[in-house]
C-alpha cells in the first residue's frame, strides 16, 4: 500500500451533521481542520456540534494536540482550500450539485491533494465528470458519525487512479478509521446497499404482519445485531460451521439457506404501510427524543468500541 503524503491540514467542505462530525473527528486526531459552509448560522450550529460530541471522541481516545480549539471556519470555500492538504466533502446528496462543486475544488487546490466526498450513494464517476485532475477524486463515504463509527468506503469513480486508492486508505488508517475498499462502483455503494437488503425483508415482514416494529429490531438488535458487532456474517458462518468450519457450512447448511432466498418477501411500500411503521417507531421510542435516542446509542456504540479495542487483533 502506498504511504499518503504527509496531511496536517484537512478542509471540511459543507459543515451539516456528517461534516461536523467528520470534524470533531479530524480535531480529535490531532489534525488542523478548517470548514466552510455557506448556510446562515453554518459556524455556529458546526461549534455547538463539536462541543457536544468531544467527550464521545475523547471516549475513543485524543491524539497528540488533539484540540477543538484548531477548528477554523469560514464561509469562502477558496479560502478554506488554502493550504489543506486533504479535503472531504459533505454537499447534500445532489450529482449536479457535487459535480459542480468538485470541478471548483479541484481548481483551487494543487493537483495532488486528495478530494474524498462523503457521498452515501452517488457514483465517483458522476462526481468527477468536470475535474480537470479527477484521477485524485474518490469516495470516502463513513456511517454516521464519523467520530464514533470507524468504517469508511473507499471506492475509485472510473478516473481514479489506484495511487489516490492506495493513499486514501493509508490515510483514513492513519487517522484511526477502519477503511474497506470498494472495488467497484455500485449506486450506494457496499454499506447502503447491505442495509437496503435487510430492511427491505423486514418491511415485508411488518406488512404481512409477522411482525410488529418493536419486535422487528428486537429480531435484529438482540440477536444477529449482537454477532455482527464482533464479527461479519462470513467469520460467523466459519463458527456455525463447528470444527468443520466455513467448509461443512458451505457442504451442509449453505444451500438449504440459498434455496429460501426465493422466499424473501418483495413489499409495496403504500402510504398505508408508511403509516404502519411511523406509529410503530413512534410507540418504541415511548417520547424519547431524537437526541435522547442518538445519545443512548452513542453510549452503548462506544462501549462496544471499548470491547473491542481490548480484544481486536488489529
Amino acid at each position: 500500500m502506498s504511504a499518503h503524503k504527509p496531511v496536517g491540514r484537512v478542509a471540511i467542505v459543507g459543515a451539516g451533521t456528517i461534516g461536523a462530525s467528520w470534524a470533531t473527528h479530524y480535531l480529535a486526531r490531532g489534525f488542523d481542520v478548517v470548514a466552510t459552509d455557506p448556510a446562515p448560522g453554518a459556524e455556529t450550529a458546526l461549534r455547538a456540534y463539536v462541543d457536544a460530541a468531544w467527550d464521545a471522541a475523547a471516549t475513543l481516545g485524543l491524539s497528540e494536540g488533539a484540540s477543538a480549539g484548531r477548528l477554523e471556519f469560514t464561509a469562502d470555500l477558496r479560502e478554506a482550500l488554502a493550504g489543506a492538504e486533504f479535503v472531504q466533502e459533505n454537499a447534500p446528496e445532489r450529482p449536479e450539485l457535487k459535480a459542480g462543486l468538485f470541478a471548483e475544488i479541484d481548481d483551487a487546490i494543487p493537483s495532488d491533494t486528495i478530494i474524498a466526498s462523503s457521498s452515501s450513494g452517488i457514483t465517483m464517476s458522476e462526481i468527477q465528470a468536470q475535474c480537470r485532475h479527477p484521477e485524485r477524486t474518490v469516495i470516502g463515504h463513513p456511517l454516521n458519525p464519523p467520530h464514533i463509527i470507524p468504517l469508511v468506503e473507499v471506492v475509485a469513480g472510473a478516473a481514479t487512479t489506484p495511487q489516490t486508492i492506495a493513499e486514501t486508505i493509508s490515510f483514513y488508517a492513519s487517522a484511526g478509521k477502519r477503511p474497506i475498499h470498494v472495488k467497484k462502483e455500485l449506486p450506494g455503494h457496499v454499506v447502503n446497499r447491505i442495509q437496503s437488503a435487510l430492511y427491505r425483508e423486514i418491511v415485508y415482514l411488518i406488512e404481512e404482519d409477522v411482525l410488529g416494529v418493536a419486535d422487528a429490531d428486537d429480531a435484529v438488535s438482540w440477536g444477529p445485531g449482537l454477532r455482527w458487532g464482533v464479527m461479519g456474517p462470513n467469520l460467523l458462518w466459519h463458527l456455525g460451521g463447528g470444527q468443520g468450519g466455513i467448509e461443512q457450512f458451505m457442504a451442509n447448511l449453505m444451500d438449504p439457506m440459498a434455496a429460501a432466498w426465493s422466499t424473501l418477501g418483495d413489499p409495496e411500500l403504500t402510504p398505508e404501510l408508511k403509516q404502519k411503521i411511523v406509529d410503530g417507531v413512534l410507540e418504541e421510542a415511548r417520547g424519547r427524543s431524537i437526541d435522547e435516542l442518538a445519545a443512548r446509542r452513542d453510549a452503548m456504540l462506544l462501549a462496544l468500541q471499548n470491547i473491542r479495542s481490548q480484544h481486536d487483533e488489529s
